[in-house]
């Protein structure tokens, strides 16, 4: 008779309204559940009947994150992977309504259900619980967030699974925690309760009752609001917590903690766990304000309005700021109005490291391309990522090699001098899903180079997202003339690094290093470069 313990699971919802923050709360529930000692997972489920977010713009959807199986997710997930380090997640963690549906089609074409009718009820909610039992196996705890907000037509099918899923696993073993908003109201001096008490009588119609309320708030609930809401909500007193807004999402699971959130899961989910080692996380939210001194970095990019799109590259910065005891403030750079303008210094003037991000497609390509030149004859530290690479690469061809016509064939499909190409394989694909080179692939470091310096090993493992790449037959031409490569693919020979080395830091990478960076464990290119660029800002200072 096996003694394996069954996983416990904990359904977040949210309600009122979208970007309430169900994301860091599940992370930040993570967070605390590990720090007592639990193995967890993260599932995000998003109504949305793209397959996977790959196709879709980054001012529609905010970044695309990347796992080292190659899955293109959710930005969520990259919130659970900053917060938590029990299991690696993968492409198990994260799927969508399209997803859904074409497995039960292939499922029906297949003959798997011959002789019946395929419809949402059984057949697409049951699709959804087994992909949430397969995606949490092997873990003590898994945190189910449901994308969206309750009342759309779109999640309809994901509550229903999850109202299935009590029944199914039995009492004790589930537990829905529904975020709400709890808005103060100036001109009433007071916090209104009545979205909430809306937003709980809606889930309730569909069937669930939450135990655990999260109330997102400019202001800390008093005891008074809190037993009305657990009054009208049917729920413990004890069980609403107030979701305070913070200064730094860092601070979020300390602040769960503080309300008793974490005391009331393992009551709830009948869980026997040590007392929480919250110590890292108290330690890092004292730090993260009372940081001396302020680091400028430049992000010259095309999606500079909406900081989602570079969510992970932000979160980077910051632990870059973390391990260098200092302060990031990001100054982002259209790459569009650099591209006319005859000069381009008034943009870098009290600027101490200039960093492009990735990106796909042609426009703000000539604006990153002159940052990337000011950076090298201005010897400001540079960092260049994916796309940013790829345009210090052309730039160097251009300025350094005189290959006056050097571009990418993703800009000029039948280009003179394509410095950068298509990846072998790539040409002759259609499919736009998941065909890109997707994922975690190894790197050779060179000795003696900024790479080596920053990691410490002669060999990484990085994820990738992209299409396009140095294209070997330049290679020497840009080496002769003192470009680096100082990392390689070993099993391909692909370039994965370039740095320039008579400069006090430039560097580019083929990869999405952002996306491996943790809060108390920064990345060490991002560590790097930002302690480049406070050298620079001393030495600028005098």
């Amino acid at each position: 008779m096996s003694t394996k313990k069954p996983t416990k699971y904990i359904f977040i919802t949210g309600g009122v309204l979208s970007s309430l923050g169900k994301g860091l709360a599940a992370a930040s529930i993570g967070a605390i559940m590990e720090a007592r000692g639990l193995k967890v997972t993260n599932i995000k489920l998003d109504p949305y009947i793209n397959v996977d977010p790959g196709t879709m713009s980054p001012f529609q959807h905010g970044e695309v994150f990347v796992t080292d199986d190659g899955a293109e997710t959710d930005l969520d997930l990259g919130h659970y992977e900053r917060f938590t380090a029990s299991t690696p997640l993968t492409a198990k963690n994260n799927f969508t309504t399209g997803q859904i549906y074409d497995a039960v089609i292939q499922k029906e074409r297949g003959g798997e259900y011959l002789g019946k009718t395929v419809q949402v009820i059984p057949h697409i909610t049951n699709e959804i619980k087994s992909r949430i039992v397969e995606a949490a196996n092997g873990n003590d705890l898994a945190i189910v967030e449901i994308g969206g907000t309750v009342g759309d037509i779109e999640s309809l099918p994901f509550l229903e699974a999850i109202r299935q899923f009590g029944f199914d696993m039995g009492r004790g073993n589930v537990l829905y925690i529904h975020l709400t908003l709890v808005p103060y109201v100036p001109t009433a001096g007071e916090l209104k309760t009545k979205p909430t008490q809306h937003s709980v009588q809606k889930l309730r119609e569909i069937g669930i009752q939450p135990q655990i309320l999260l109330c997102r708030s400019e202001k800390r609930l008093s005891q008074e609001l809190k037993d009305k809401i657990a009054l009208f909500c049917n729920v413990e007193r004890e069980a609403v917590i107030t979701a305070i807004d913070v200064k730094n999402i860092y601070q979020c699971p300390v602040e769960y903690h503080r309300e008793g959130l974490d005391g009331k899961i393992i009551e709830y989910l009948n869980m026997w766990t040590r007392e929480p080692a919250m110590q890292g996380w108290e330690k890092l939210s004292e730090v993260f304000d009372n940081r001396p001194g302020e680091v400028n970095i430049a992000v010259v990019g095309k999606y500079v309005r909406l900081t989602d799109s570079y969510k992970s590259l932000n979160e980077a910065l910051e632990h870059g700021g973390l391990a260098n005891g200092t302060r990031v403030n990001r100054v982002y750079v259209d790459a569009d109005t650099l591209a006319d303008e005859k000069d381009i210094s008034g943009h870098f003037r009290n600027i101490d490291g200039i960093l492009i991000p990735g990106g796909f497609g042609e426009r703000g390509v000539e604006g990153k391309i002159r940052a990337a030149q000011y950076a090298r004859e201005h010897r400001v530290p540079f960092f260049g990522i994916c796309l940013g690479l790829q345009l210090a690469v052309i730039e160097y061809a251009r300025n350094v090699c005189g290959i006056a016509g050097a571009i990418s064939t993703e800009f000029e499909e039948k280009a003179k001098d394509p410095v950068i190409d298509f990846l072998p394989g790539q040409r002759g694909i259609t499919r736009k899903g998941g065909t890109m080179r997707l994922g975690a692939y190894r790197c050779v470091l060179e000795k003696d180079t900024n790479a080596m310096a920053a990691y410490g090993v002669p060999e990484i493992s990085e994820r990738h997202r992209h299409r396009y790449e140095f294209n070997p037959a330049y290679e020497g031409k840009l080496t002769d003339k003192g470009l680096v490569v100082s990392g390689r693919n070993p099993e391909s020979g692909l370039v994965e690094i370039v740095e320039i080395r008579d400069h006090p830091w430039y560097l580019g990478c083929q990869f999405h290093p952002e996306f491996k960076s943790k809060p108390m464990s920064a990345h060490p290119l991002f560590r790097d470069f930002i302690r480049a660029s406070c050298a620079y800002r001393d030495a600028r200072k005098g």
